[in-house]
């Protein structure tokens, strides 16, 4: 190659070099420049699993990009947020109405109060307690909590749950501006409300009115009302500890009034205790101020919430508890007032119980006799459908709060056999380990008498005592061999032990929870259980016998037909009706159940009346029952002894009425008389 033409490429490659678009240089800006204007993932130049590790550049670009868009978003949501001018609904109360069966007006309740009080007039230590139990950072915060959204958030991602983290200024959004309803765009909303007022809005008035519009249970909004129904005095007479004990109750009144329980006391003993500490950390209360409360400042017993008096009170309580369940109404919401709650109750039929039970109550004498004393009537009409007619739950309820119809504390006795002899019908019986199940039949003859073992497939039955297990029957008669219908129709106990152990005390159980009795209230399964261990509710054991006159259909017991708020209907979650046992099995039952043997002393009703009935009582004389029926409506009527101010448990009937019956006739009266009333 001769230097002319080396000196000539030379020249030309430097010449292409300084053109625009040539040379190395531009191709490398031109190839860069492509590379950005497409994203590079997964990675062209990296191979394996490594094409899929995204470059810092790009984690960092879309980090920002990300950052951007949502302060943009922030912020024109935040120019586009206006503080509300009107309040919740709560600044102007309304009363729960509650309507009888036909519509017309039975009681009202739900006195909610609020009065509205000057921040000037509430205690400072009061105000720091609370601050110190809810937002110690109040005054310095922007109406938002970086750490407390940080918590909320992680719980919304983590645990499904959008509580948490909030600022009094958010809680005070939250309650006179939103909904309650737990959502993301509800708690953004929440925030931006919070940000802007706390913008237009001093500390202390927004302080002071959470302080005026904040839930403290007991039907009461605001620390004013809350003062007067928890310690009877104005809120200007608090103490620090006082008002300790009422900044708990903003984490729940139905968590931490202690009127409610004893774990609730025990939880509000502990969130006082820590909020009076959490005032002395803050500066706000001095140690030897610290040392004086000790002792937790119990407050008073809550009043009655609602004017009605009597028997109403235990019809508005069953009502109020329904409609909280299946409304999904917190008690907080409830509390608003507002309802207008369409009962089952009938008027009629609630006079005629209550003077049926009054007129057996009148034959006791408690001042002069010992064993009439805390003497106790339950009863309820359950209609087959499951509409609860009506029911007697004590004296007075303004005087006694407890319901005697809804106990569950009471044994059924040998009013439970119904529920083994159509257990037998339905799943036939086992008489050896692991051998085919053989029908029952009502022939099925089994042996009456009384003190007969309870035999098992491998012998007699004995207890974790030694003891073995015997049947014994009312009086101890002994009946001889018999068929399990002429059993249940002269009320002849002892084959039902038996027959539980046969049928499978689990199949007894089914048929009973499907006929309505609670689980909760089931005694342990050994062979008491088919002699009525378990404590149903005289409300469950008449909606159970209902089944029965349904042919085996059954439908849960309900107070409540129909709720309105505001004129908008509020969803109640039905319970649906469901078979029990089949037609067959409930009619022979009823059958047995019916008059076609005459047992003295049972009522006095005639014996044409197209009615089936059981009485029964416990083998330790502490129950006594009557639960009897009709194609319309079953009733129960259960009478027993309980010193309330002691136990809930049960006492002796022995010598009850002056005779040696032990009142053992009172339910079978109770009913014969309640029934000639609402037949007439």
């Amino acid at each position: 190659m001769t230097k002319h033409h080396t000196l000539s490429t030379t020249v030309q490659s430097a010449r292409k070099a300084l053109l625009p678009g040539t040379g190395r240089r531009k191709k490398a800006v031109r190839s860069h420049l492509r590379q950005l204007s497409r994203l590079d993932y997964p990675r062209a130049s990296r191979q394996g699993w490594r094409r899929w590790v995204p470059s810092w550049r790009l984690v960092l670009a879309s980090f920002v990009s990300f950052t951007g868009a949502l302060a943009i978003l922030v912020g024109v949501a935040y120019a586009r947020t206006d503080i509300p001018k009107d309040l919740n609904a709560f600044a102007t109360q309304q009363d729960t109405v509650y309507y009888w069966a036909d519509g017309s007006p039975m009681a009202r309740s739900g006195w909610v109060s609020r009065q509205e009080m000057p921040l000037s007039k509430i205690p400072e230590d009061v105000r720091w307690a609370v601050l110190a139990a809810e937002n110690a950072n109040f005054y310095s915060d922007h109406g938002v909590s970086t750490n407390g959204l940080t918590r909320a958030l992680w719980r919304t991602v983590g645990e499904g749950d959008t509580q948490g983290g909030s600022t009094i200024t958010q809680q005070y959004v939250k309650n006179v501006y939103l909904s309650q309803d737990q959502s993301l765009s509800r708690k953004f909303t929440e925030m931006l409300l919070a940000v802007k007022l706390d913008r237009h809005v001093s500390k202390d008035k927004i302080l002071e009115e959470y302080l005026n519009t904040s839930w403290f249970g007991r039907g009461t909004y605001g620390l004013q009302r809350a003062s007067q129904a928890y310690y009877g005095k104005e809120v200007t007479q608090l103490n620090a500890s006082e008002g300790a004990f009422l900044a708990s109750l903003l984490k729940g009144a139905s968590l931490y009034d202690p009127a409610l329980g004893p774990h609730n006391r025990e939880r509000a003993v502990e969130r006082w205790r820590w909020t009076l500490d959490r005032m002395v950390e803050i500066g706000k209360l001095s140690p030897a101020e610290r040392a004086r409360y000790t002792t937790f400042p119990e407050p008073n017993a809550p009043r009655k919430p609602n004017n009605a008096g009597v028997q109403d009170g235990y019809l508005v309580a069953l009502a109020e508890s329904y409609a909280k369940r299946t409304g999904h109404i917190s008690d907080a919401r409830f509390d608003l007032g507002g309802y207008q709650i369409y009962t089952t109750f009938e008027k009629p039929r609630m006079k005629a119980l209550t003077r049926a039970v009054n007129d057996a109550r009148g034959k006791l004498d408690p001042q002069a006799r010992k064993a009439d004393r805390h003497a106790r009537f339950g009863a309820a009409s359950v209609a087959p459908d499951g509409r609860i007619l009506a029911v007697y739950g004590g004296p007075d309820f303004q005087k006694q709060a407890f319901d005697e119809s809804n106990t569950t504390t009471v044994p059924a006795g040998s009013a439970f056999t119904p529920f083994v002899y159509a257990a037998g019908l339905e799943h036939g019986v086992s008489l050896k380990r692991d051998s085919p199940r053989t029908p029952v039949t009502p022939s099925s003859l089994y042996d009456g008498d009384d003190g007969v073992p309870v035999m098992t497939p491998e012998g007699p039955y004995w207890d974790r005592g030694g003891k073995m297990i015997k049947a014994h029957n009312e009086g101890n008669r002994s009946y001889g061999h018999l068929s399990l219908h002429d059993a249940v129709a002269r009320g002849v106990d002892s084959p039902f032990l038996q027959l539980g152990m046969d049928v499978g005390l689990d199949m007894v159980r089914h048929t009973a929870e499907a006929s309505g009795l609670l689980g909760s209230s089931f005694g342990p399964p050994v062979p008491a259980f088919s002699m009525g261990n378990s404590t149903p509710s005289a409300i469950r054991m008449a909606g159970a016998y209902g089944t029965f006159a349904a042919h085996g259909l059954h439908t849960d017991p309900y107070s409540v037909r129909k709720i309105t708020r505001n004129g908008e209907p509020v969803r109640l979650a039905r319970s649906q009706t469901g078979r029990a046992m089949t037609t067959a099995v409930a009619d022979e039952v009823t059958e047995a159940l019916s008059r076609t043997w005459k047992r003295s002393g049972s009522t006095g009703a005639t014996s044409t009346a197209p009615f089936s009935g059981k009485a029964g009582t416990t083998e330790d004389l502490t129950a006594h029952w009557y639960i009897g029926y009709t194609p319309e409506v079953s009733t129960a009527v259960v009478l027993y002894r309980m010193d309330l101010t002691k136990s809930l448990a049960p006492l002796p009937l022995n010598g009850l009425g002056g005779d040696t019956a032990s009142g053992r006739t009172y339910p079978a009266e109770i009913w014969t008389t309640y029934m000639k009333a609402v037949t007439k």
